[in-house]
């Protein structure tokens, strides 16, 4: 049995590696080569259990989470994968960020402008960073902006972003300013700006959103915009913001499109571009596989 760390995982899976991981997971996903069980939720969200059978290899994983959104970090997990005869126990928290920063990346590289060169990112938790990361990854960046509730908090952040990345501006500060791609990471429960905050052509993801009863998105963002969520089904139970916007008519269930059918058929792109994740299990597979790809000499010091 393998065993590794955060720091295993990090050293292991450099962020282009992830994303091109998750990518091939999207496309496994469309081709119907994943069982996917329905997310388990105990506690009204405290505690999630995801899993994933990838058919082809006959390898799985199974992901434990913990959740406390007044503790940092809020985020406590383990993620177990098995095949091969095989099996690798896994620091999750560490997974969870990294493939929801590679999901973004894909989504990114699909639908955002390809000159974007200016991001800004609401959030100051542990899923801005690799959020910032994915897309650095993907498009020109030159110009990070870092908005969160506590001003402090957004300037610490970007500050040690710049240190990563010395050679791109990053500003903290509570406007949106001029993005062109905008990534939200928060938990909050009622939208994070309207739709006319926003520039007449930009690309928003958001990731941060999880229950029904949360919404970083305003509906009229849906009103004009191409709309792309990783999973239709998970979306529909899930995002509060796509509920929201189903519910009140703005949006119909044809008007989604799954992220895994984009990549080979991508979307009419509207001037507004929105991809909405809640997370599904062949990320965290995605991210695991290519882990037990390394080996034991190569996953852990």
């Amino acid at each position: 049995m393998i065993v590794l760390s955060a720091e295993d995982v990090r050293r292991a899976v450099a962020m282009s590696t992830a994303i091109d991981a998750v990518r091939d997971g999207f496309r496994e996903l469309a081709a119907g080569n994943f069982v996917l069980p329905p997310r388990q939720i105990f506690g009204d969200g405290a505690v999630l259990v995801m899993s994933a059978y990838h058919s082809p290899t006959g390898t799985a994983v199974v992901k434990k989470i913990g959740i406390a959104l007044d503790q940092v970090p809020a985020i406590r997990a383990t993620v177990i994968w098995t095949g091969d005869g095989e099996q690798l126990v896994a620091e999750g928290s560490s997974i969870t960020t990294l493939r929801t920063g590679a999901v973004v990346g894909v989504a990114t590289d699909l639908l955002a402008p390809a000159d974007a060169s200016r991001l800004t990112v609401i959030g100051t938790g542990a899923q801005a960073p690799d959020q910032v990361r994915a897309v650095l990854a993907v498009r020109p960046i030159a110009d990070v902006t870092i908005v969160g509730r506590s001003a402090e908090r957004a300037a610490v952040l970007a500050r040690d972003l710049a240190k990563e990345f010395p050679d791109i501006r990053f500003t903290s500060g509570t406007e949106l300013g001029d993005p062109q791609i905008v990534c939200c990471a928060t938990s909050s429960s009622t939208p994070l700006f309207s739709a006319d905050d926003l520039p007449d052509t930009v690309h928003v993801n958001a990731i941060g959103a999880f229950r029904p009863t949360m919404r970083e998105l305003p509906r009229d963002l849906f009103t004009d915009s191409t709309v792309v969520v990783d999973q239709r089904e998970a979306a529909l139970e899930e995002s509060g913001e796509i509920i929201d916007a189903v519910e009140s008519g703005t949006l119909s269930t044809n008007d989604l499109v799954e992220l895994g059918t984009a990549l080979s058929a991508p979307p009419p792109k509207r001037s507004r571009t929105v991809f909405k994740s809640v997370g599904v299990g062949c990320q965290d597979w995605a991210i695991a596989h290519a882990l037990a790809q390394r080996g034991p000499e190569n996953s852990a010091p």
